[in-house]
């Protein structure tokens, strides 16, 4: 079996969560700062293992965001290209002058070497891979170009690459050195792979990505403004509100539809944690960007078959079991 590291903040005091945190961020990741948007409460966990000579580590955060200065690259020692693959929330990675944002079920890559930001404006489940650098090396491919791009995971190459990632992360346990060593090697020729063919990609395509990505970075951000609305996004954007409607023009969801379900889950969320027991239901719709509560108990309703109260009690209620149980 391949050894694996599991660090946890539930096993330290709150007020020394966010500390511990930062500083396992630091050690783990070789020389990263953390920010936490000024939040003072925070849990966290990461477990990580090794394929070979690939990193894998599973994050589970509430919203914080990293930060790498060209100091702190200058005092690293090895080389990695970064892979973020969200399981839950969204990530927003910054790299040479260009933003890429992932959600569920595709992923984004950057390199260490250089300077970059990764912000998670949620709470967060991310599979994490990191990669030698050198072993990405590529006659006639400039890796400079491809960093912070979405990279994909809905079909093509790039979907096998994602799930050989989390299907690795998940058998780690019951492989052999050499079994975990053989299925990193094939990691890493997935991710050469997908980045070659995002390279020769189309410019349509890749400029409707972009713009997607752009869009999905201004919801995550401005999600709990009550204001957001098509006309709010196209003006900060600079773009029509055609061009909106046609980057989600081939997802399952309108956008209308991805922010109503972005508030829905943080909503969801919250009512689910018994640190909000105490906080009146409305306050967490409002706070979150339903600004009629009518609108809000009736959308809840339609997505769980429950009324927030129900809900929440339900949820408590085998939260409370669980802990028995244990």
């Amino acid at each position: 079996m391949t050894a694996s590291s599991l660090v946890s903040t539930d096993d330290f005091a709150p007020r020394e969560r966010a500390p511990v945190w930062r500083e396992w961020i630091w050690k783990h990741f070789g020389g990263l700062e953390s920010d936490l948007y000024g939040d003072t409460d925070f849990d966290g966990q990461m477990a990580s293992a090794r394929a070979g000579d690939i990193i894998l580590t599973k994050l589970e955060a509430n919203r914080h965001r990293v930060v790498r200065t060209q100091d702190m690259v200058r005092a690293s020692e090895a080389g990695y290209l970064k892979i973020v693959a969200p399981m839950r929330g969204r990530a927003g990675v910054e790299q040479m002058g260009r933003q890429a944002w992932v959600s569920p079920g595709a992923w984004t890559i950057y390199d260490t070497t250089g300077s970059y930001a990764v912000a998670n404006p949620e709470r967060v489940e991310h599979l994490i891979v990191m990669v030698p650098k050198a072993q990405m090396v590529e006659r006639g491919l400039r890796l400079d170009a491809l960093m912070a791009r979405h990279v994909g995971g809905a079909s093509g190459i790039s979907r096998v690459a994602l799930a050989t990632m989390r299907s690795t992360y998940q058998e780690l346990p019951n492989m052999s050195a050499s079994a975990a060593h053989g299925a990193g090697e094939l990691i890493a020729q997935l991710v050469r792979l997908s980045l070659i063919e995002l390279a020769g990609q189309a410019t349509s395509m890749t400029q409707r990505e972009a713009l997607k990505d752009r869009i999905r970075g201004y919801v995550a951000l401005n999600l709990r403004d009550p204001k957001l609305s098509i006309d709010q996004i196209a003006h900060a954007l600079n773009c029509s509100k055609r061009h909106l409607y046609n980057a989600f023009a081939e997802e399952d969801e309108t956008l209308a539809s991805h922010i109503q379900r972005l508030r829905l889950d943080a909503c969801l969320r919250e009512l689910q944690h018994s640190a909000a027991l105490e906080r009146p239901i409305t306050d967490i719709a409002l706070s979150w960007g339903f600004s009629n509560p009518s609108h809000f108990s009736r959308v809840f309703r339609e997505h769980t078959g429950l009324s927030p109260s129900e809900f929440r009690h339900q949820s408590l209620t085998a939260s409370q079991r669980r802990l028995q149980t244990h």
